[in-house]
């Protein structure tokens, strides 16, 4: 049992066992709350079991089951209502305890300061940043004055971020930039698909946070709660308030894993993995190496995600292993796309499709992943064909690989920044926001119609970086962004097919000549000199250019 305090009247858990009412009561608990559906897990007790058990200890009980990520402004008003209705001290809880922490944070919001809000929850192991920064943004109130001022302010430390204030301070080293990003560690999250293939290890896809801001950017280590443009300011998620002159907005976006029922609790054991997360990408080699027969599923969700091409990556470096060990022919590959295309720009789709018939893959189109059941080995699809009544099916599989549903981050979704689908609202072209004039946003979390990779936000940089030069100089916008996007689809150990392309799906080819062997067009698969990939990223966000000069060559 794991109880976590939040007030000295209101504390949550995660799922307590029915043995654990005799305990919870001797703690000095009078009452329980379950915000947990019956059925989400087969191990899970049933409420009416809760009920006798809480009952026969002593305690009162209230049931008032929440769904993850679609709590109602009624679930809120009827858990502050039980508060103050049953005696305290009062313990909820749920799978996590996230959505108990969770309702008692909304139901807080406006009675407490946020930072309070933050604090509270933080302790206790949660992160409601999101669900701060979204009451927040639901009340008006004065703002303080700036505890902190910069004339530039940007929000994340990823890629994005790192390379567009080394972008701006190689046009101008006396800029005062401030970087904003609670992690102190930061990923080359491409290589994740390496590791899951088996051809990486995944120490070093990871490197710590700090070592890479450039010399002379402040590092502010917080999360962001809310955004007030009208005032040029931020809010972090401790209360203080950052003052910008201008803000460049990259903080990526968010992998929702809630999103499909039953994926959270199963994820790393019974075959369910994904190489969108750094500690799974490992448990995908595993499987892969293990799996001898049966079915394996690889799923895509509905656009748009990031590295648009990783699900299929998966697959096929799967599908080669399993070639190169003899057992693929025993093996049942499915790829799942809730999409009606393999790849979204057709030239490219040739050469990936000799690929899928080297490895008797077989394409599921309009599929979209809505369940999973860990334990029965079961994944359950919508499939929504055009012209057709959408209907469900259910696919039992020996290992799935999951692509997680994404959207932008729930305080950029919450915020004035966001267009109406969540997504910071820019110009296309200059990658300027379009209603705030000294905001600029780069990388996955903005609306411009391009593929969101990491050799997009490259690209991405030194155009913010030139147009916000143009903008301190009183002058127009210097710079336009293509679209530009890349995506090397590694269909075997050694061999991309290379995806570059811009707005539309022109193709847009760039990629140095000293990465790949072949003269042919970009649409056949070459040979990728696999191990400089990590220094060439390392590289070109440090030094904010486009590509490093040629190293020294080494074989994949």
């Amino acid at each position: 049992m794991d109880i976590r305090e939040l007030t000295d009247q209101v504390s949550v858990a995660p799922q307590v066992a029915l043995e654990d009412m005799t305990a919870i009561k001797a703690a000095g608990f009078a009452s329980v709350i379950s915000n947990r559906p019956d059925g989400e897990s087969a191990d899970q007790p049933s409420f009416a079991q809760i009920r006798a058990a809480a009952e026969a200890a002593g305690l009162q009980v209230r049931h008032l089951p929440v769904v993850s990520g679609q709590i109602t402004d009624a679930d809120v008003a009827a858990f502050g209502a039980a508060l103050e209705e049953i005696p305290a001290p009062v313990l909820a809880f749920c799978k996590s305890g996230t959505r108990a922490a969770t309702l008692w944070t909304r139901s807080e919001a406006g009675k407490r300061p946020e930072a309070d809000l933050l604090a509270r929850t933080h302790a206790a192991g949660y992160d409601m940043t999101a669900t701060v920064a979204q009451s927040a943004a639901q009340t008006t109130k004065p703002l303080a004055a700036p505890d902190v001022r910069a004339d530039i302010v940007i929000v994340g430390a990823g890629s994005a971020g790192i390379a567009v204030a080394a972008s701006l301070l190689a046009r101008d080293k006396t800029l005062d930039i401030t970087i904003i990003d609670p992690s102190e560690v930061h990923y080359y999250q491409p290589g994740w698909t390496m590791v899951g293939g088996g051809i990486f290890d995944a120490k070093d896809t990871k490197r710590q946070t700090g070592p890479l801001i450039p010399d002379g950017v402040t590092w502010i280590k917080a999360a962001v709660a809310d955004f007030t443009p009208d005032a040029d300011a931020v809010i972090l998620g401790d209360g203080r308030v950052v003052g910008y002159t201008r803000l460049i907005v990259c903080p990526g976006l968010e992998l929702n894993w809630d999103g499909i029922a039953g994926l959270s609790d199963t994820l790393g054991r019974n075959g369910v993995t994904s190489n969108y997360r750094y500690d799974l990408a490992p448990y995908t080699w595993k499987l892969v190496q293990q799996t001898k027969g049966g079915r394996a599923l690889f799923t895509q969700p509905p656009m748009p995600i990031k590295c648009a091409g990783a699900p299929q990556k998966a697959m096929y470096l799967s599908c080669d292993a399993w070639h190169r060990a003899g057992v693929l022919k025993d093996i049942d590959v499915q790829f799942m796309n809730a999409g009606g295309v393999l790849f979204g720009v057709k030239d490219y789709v040739p050469a990936l499709m000799r690929y899928v018939e080297k490895y008797d893959a077989h394409l599921n189109f309009f599929h979209t992943l809505t369940a999973i059941d860990g334990a029965a080995k079961t994944a359950t699809f919508k499939v929504a064909k055009p012209d057709t009544a959408p209907t469900e099916v259910t696919v039992d599989f020996e290992m799935i690989h999951v692509c997680p549903p994404q959207r932008a981050p729930g305080f950029i979704r919450n915020s004035p920044l966001a267009d109406a689908a969540g997504w910071v609202d820019v110009d296309q072209a200059t990658l300027r926001h379009k209603t705030y004039q000294n905001i600029w946003s780069l990388g996955d979390v903005m609306n411009a119609p391009n593929a969101k990779t990491m050799a997009a936000a490259r690209k991405q940089a030194p155009v913010v970086a030139d147009n916000i030069m143009a903008d301190i100089h009183g002058k127009s916008a210097a710079a336009i962004y293509d679209g530009y996007g890349s995506c090397p689809l590694t269909v075997e150990r050694g061999k991309i097919v290379l995806a570059e392309f811009g707005y539309g799906g022109k193709l847009l080819p760039s990629f140095p000549t000293w990465l790949i062997d072949g003269t042919q067009p970009s649409r056949l698969a070459w040979t990728l000199k696999a191990q400089a990939l990590p220094q060439v990223y390392w590289h070109a966000m440090l030094k904010g250019r486009e590509w490093m000069a040629e190293p020294e060559k080494t074989t994949a």
